[in-house]
């Protein structure tokens, strides 16, 4: 009976080993080392040792360092990029377009819109706790237009990603009237919010948006096996028992969600939901729940790395995350797009 066990065991070994999760298991040790080196890396370095003893002793100066500065910051980047990139990979599952994502769609420029309004118009005098409400309805906001005008019997991808790229265009005009029109201290401080920034996060915010992933992660997990299905042609997923507008509707209202909880937290960082979801493609190399973990590791890793790199390459600056986010991004996008052309 052992034997038999063993030999199965040894089979199931020999098949994980050649599937997509042993690759998304390389990915997530990727990112537990990025998310170390966050911890010890900065204006002060922290040995193994230091950061051993500051998790026994949060009361010691290193305690301070690596639990109240840096672990909230690198959480929250974990956190905005893993959920920017879980948005664009359902965005590029629902419009069969390696493309998509939540800066073509149109979310981005949204959210973003409409957080810089907040900004210039209320904030000083609600403050800015209501900036992340703000951020998430310009982005199910700008996505209800999108639907709207490309609805003619039902939706199709194309249409939706044409009427994004155009709501794009119009919400980015926006901004910057917005902006042109708003006293300088209101103007940088937005500058700085569109850019893509996780300085000065605490644990408040981290809670917050962990508390909105968990719950945009309930109403996501029963729609996964529909996001599979939904590169399919439209006659064939009907023929499979998937009711296409429906869950089409359904899957872009996650992932828009999903897209606003991130940019309201983390700022507009921009291309994390297209780069990510196309490297795990390439990583994975098969379709699956694999694909989509492996997305959601790679956006996170993405986001840590650029802040990494922000506040320890420049010092004494602290510079946006999402500085370095979109200078890895805009070539990456431009390749693609070429490859897309051909």
């Amino acid at each position: 009976m052992s034997d038999t066990r063993a030999i199965r065991f040894g089979s199931w070994s020999r098949q994980f080993a050649g599937t997509p999760w042993r690759r998304a298991l390389a990915v997530f040790v990727l990112a537990g080392l990025v998310g170390i080196m966050g911890l010890v890396i900065g204006a002060v370095k922290l040995s193994p040792l230091a950061l051993l003893d500051a998790m026994a002793h949060p009361d010691s100066q290193a305690g301070l360092i690596a639990l109240q500065l840096r672990l909230p910051r690198l959480l929250l980047a974990l956190l905005c990029g893993g959920t920017l990139a879980v948005s664009g990979w359902i965005f590029q599952q629902v419009m069969r377009n390696a493309l998509a994502s939540p800066d073509t769609l149109g979310v981005t420029s949204g959210a973003s819109a409409a957080a810089v309004a907040y900004l210039s118009y209320l904030a000083a005098d609600w403050g800015t706790t209501g900036l992340p409400l703000a951020a998430m309805g310009g982005a199910l906001a700008v996505i209800a237009v999108v639907y709207a005008l490309a609805w003619r019997s039902g939706t199709t991808p194309l249409r939706l990603i044409l009427m994004g790229i155009g709501m794009a265009a119009l919400c980015s005009a926006i901004t910057t009237f917005i902006l042109v029109s708003s006293p300088l201290t209101t103007t940088l401080s937005a500058y700085v919010w569109l850019t893509g920034s996780v300085y000065g996060a605490n644990w408040v915010e981290v809670r917050q948006l962990a508390l909105w992933c968990a719950g945009l992660a309930v109403l996501l997990v029963p729609l996964v096996r529909f996001a599979l299905l939904a590169p399919l042609d439209d006659a064939l997923a009907v023929g499979l028992g998937v009711r296409v507008q429906r869950t089409r509707a359904l899957l872009t209202l996650v992932a828009t969600l999903l897209a606003g909880v991130a940019i309201a937290w983390g700022g507009a960082m921009a291309f994390v939901g297209l780069v990510a979801p196309h490297i795990a493609r390439q990583v994975t190399r098969a379709p699956g729940v694999a694909q989509l973990l492996t997305s959601a590791a790679l956006g996170a890793t993405i986001v840590m790395l650029a802040d990494l790199v922000g506040r320890t390459l420049f010092l004494p600056l602290d510079l946006p995350a999402g500085i370095f986010v979109a200078a890895i991004g805009t070539p990456f996008f431009l390749a693609l797009l070429l490859r897309e052309a051909r």
